[in-house]
C-alpha cells in the first residue's frame, strides 16, 4: 500500500485550505474528520483529482502515513486538541510528530510539550496566519518546539508558505510554546492596526466628511506609499465602494457596528500585565471591541449624553494628510509594543526570538503583512538587541517630523467628540518613553503613606520610609 506524506486532522476551512497546499506543492495527504460527512464533501469536491486519501478512523488514518507521521491537527483550541492527542497517542510511534496548527494558548503548547516529549513523540505548536486564503496559497507559518523537529519538516513548511523577495515566510521561533506565543503577540498588533484603521475611517468620515467613494480613494492612495502599504489598507480600500444590491448603500455603512474577537488579543493583554510590558494601543483596541457590544446600551446613551456641536472649519486635504501621518505614528507605536513583548518574553522564558525574522514571516501571507515591515526587519539587522522601536533611527526621526500632526488630529478629534482610543493611547505611549521624570514618584510616596511600601530617592542610595505627617502637625 502506498503511504502518504503528510497528514491533517480537521476538515474546517483552514485545515481543507491548508491541506490542498501542501498536496499541491508535492506532498500527497491523508485526512480525517471526526464527522463523516465533511470528509466525504471534501473529497468528492476539492479533494477530487488529487493525491489525497480519506480515513474515517484515526486507526485507519495513522495506518495511511509513511514514518515517522507528520499529523498537523487543525480543531478549535483548548480540549478539543488535547482529545486528539490522547487518541492519537497509543496510535503513534516514536519519531513521530504531531503539529498543532491552531491559536493554541502558549502554556498549554509547553504542557503538551512535556508530556509527549518523555514517550519519544515529537511535539510542534505552530501558529498560522493568513486566514483562509493565507492557509490556501501560502501562510505565514510560526513554528515552536524542539528544533530537530522544525528541521525534519522544514522542507514542507518552506514550499506550502507564503514567498518573498528574502525567502519563504516561516523561520524556527523557538522551544515549546513560543511559536504560538509569537502567533499570540502577532494577532494583538493585529487588533491594534484595525482599531486605527478604523478610528482613522471614522476621523475621514465624520470630521472631514468623505463619502464611500472618497474614502475608497484616500485608502487606496495610501496603500500606495511606503509607510502605510499593506493587506490591511488594501482590504479596507475594497471595502468601501461595495453596494449591497438590495439598498444600493455602501455595504460597509449597514454592518452592525459590534466587533467580535476569540481572545488572542485578550491574550496578548493578560500577558504583557504579567510579565510588566506596557502595551496601550492593544488594550485599546480589545476595550474598543468589547465596549462596541454593549450596542443597546449606547442606543439608549446616545438619547441622554450630548457631546460637543461644531464641525471641522480647516482644510479637509490637509486634514487628510495628518489623519495619515497620525495613522502611522500610532502604528509604529503599536509594533513597537508587540516587538518589546517579544523581547521580554524571549528573555523571560529563554526562547532567543530573532526578532528581526519575526518581522521577515510577516512580510507576506499573515494578516499584518505590510512593507513597513521591512524596515523592521531592517532595524533588527543594524541593532540585534533593541530594546523598543522608537529608539530605532529611521522610525524615531519619523515620529518627531510627524508628531505635531498627530497632536492636532487627536486635539482635533478631542474637541468634536469623535473617540480615537488607540492614537490616543499610541501618543501616550510615546510621551511616556519619552520622557525622562514621570508623576509616578507621588503615586510611590501614595503606597508609602498607606501601606509602607518604601521608596527610593532619586538623590542618595538606599530604600526609605516616611511617617507622611505634615510639618506643622507635629509641632
Amino acid at each position: 500500500m502506498t503511504l502518504q506524506s503528510f497528514g491533517v486532522i480537521g476538515l474546517a476551512v483552514m485545515g481543507e485550505n491548508i491541506a490542498l497546499n501542501v498536496e499541491r506543492n508535492g506532498f500527497p495527504i491523508a485526512v480525517y474528520n471526526r464527522s463523516r460527512d465533511k470528509t466525504d464533501r471534501f473529497m468528492a469536491e476539492r479533494a477530487q483529482g488529487r493525491n489525497a486519501k480519506a480515513s474515517f478512523t484515526l486507526e485507519d488514518f495513522v495506518a495511511s502515513l509513511e514514518r515517522p507521521r507528520k499529523i498537523l491537527v487543525m480543531v478549535q483550541a483548548g480540549k478539543p486538541v488535547d482529545a486528539v492527542i490522547g487518541q492519537l497517542k497509543p496510535l503513534l510511534n516514536e519519531g513521530d510528530i504531531i503539529i498543532d496548527g491552531g491559536n493554541s494558548w502558549y502554556e498549554d503548547t509547553e504542557r503538551r510539550t512535556q508530556d509527549l516529549e518523555p514517550t519519544g513523540l515529537r511535539y510542534l505548536g505552530m501558529g498560522v496566519s493568513g486566514g483562509e486564503e493565507g492557509a490556501l496559497n501560502g501562510p505565514s507559518l510560526m513554528p515552536g518546539g524542539t528544533e530537530s523537529s522544525y528541521q525534519y519538516l522544514s522542507p514542507i513548511f518552506n514550499k506550502i508558505a507564503a514567498q518573498v523577495d528574502d525567502g519563504a515566510c516561516v523561520t524556527y521561533i523557538g522551544p515549546g510554546g513560543s511559536g504560538h506565543y509569537v502567533k499570540m503577540v502577532h494577532n494583538g498588533i493585529e487588533y491594534g492596526d484595525m482599531q486605527l484603521i478604523a478610528e482613522a475611517y471614522d476621523l475621514l468620515k465624520n470630521v472631514a466628511g468623505l463619502d464611500s467613494k472618497q474614502l475608497h480613494e484616500v485608502f487606496a492612495e495610501w496603500n500606495t506609499t511606503d509607510e502605510l502599504n499593506s493587506f490591511l489598507i488594501e482590504i479596507t480600500a475594497n471595502i468601501f465602494p461595495y453596494i449591497d444590491p438590495d439598498t444600493k448603500k455602501p455595504l460597509v455603512e449597514l454592518v452592525m457596528d459590534a466587533a467580535g474577537q476569540k481572545g488572542t488579543g485578550r491574550w496578548t493583554v493578560q500577558t504583557a500585565l504579567d510579565l510588566g510590558v506596557p502595551v496601550p494601543t492593544i488594550v485599546a483596541a480589545v476595550n474598543s471591541r468589547i465596549i462596541s457590544s454593549y450596542k443597546e446600551e449606547r442606543i439608549a446613551a446616545s438619547k441622554q449624553l450630548t457631546g460637543p456641536s461644531g464641525k471641522y472649519d480647516g482644510q479637509t486635504k490637509e486634514f487628510i494628510n495628518m489623519v495619515r501621518d497620525a495613522l502611522y505614528c500610532s502604528k509604529i507605536c503599536s509594533y513597537a509594543q508587540g516587538m518589546a513583548l517579544l523581547y521580554k518574553a524571549s528573555n523571560t522564558y529563554n526562547w532567543n526570538l530573532q526578532l528581526g525574522e519575526m518581522a521577515r514571516i510577516w512580510k507576506g501571507g499573515c494578516i499584518i503583512r505590510a512593507g513597513f515591515l521591512n524596515k523592521i526587519k531592517n532595524a533588527y539587522a543594524e541593532n540585534a538587541s533593541l530594546a523598543n522601536l522608537l529608539l530605532a533611527p529611521e522610525f524615531k526621526q519619523t515620529i518627531l517630523d510627524r508628531q505635531n500632526a498627530w497632536r492636532s488630529v487627536i486635539m482635533t478629534a478631542a474637541k468634536l467628540g469623535i473617540p480615537v482610543p488607540a492614537f490616543s493611547a499610541s501618543l501616550d505611549y510615546f510621551d511616556s518613553y519619552r520622557r525622562e521624570r514621570l508623576p509616578q514618584n507621588l503615586t510611590q510616596a501614595q503606597r508609602d503613606y498607606f501601606g509602607a511600601h518604601t521608596y527610593k530617592r532619586i538623590d542618595k542610595e538606599g530604600t526609605f520610609h516616611t511617617e507622611w505627617v505634615p510639618v506643622e502637625e507635629s509641632k
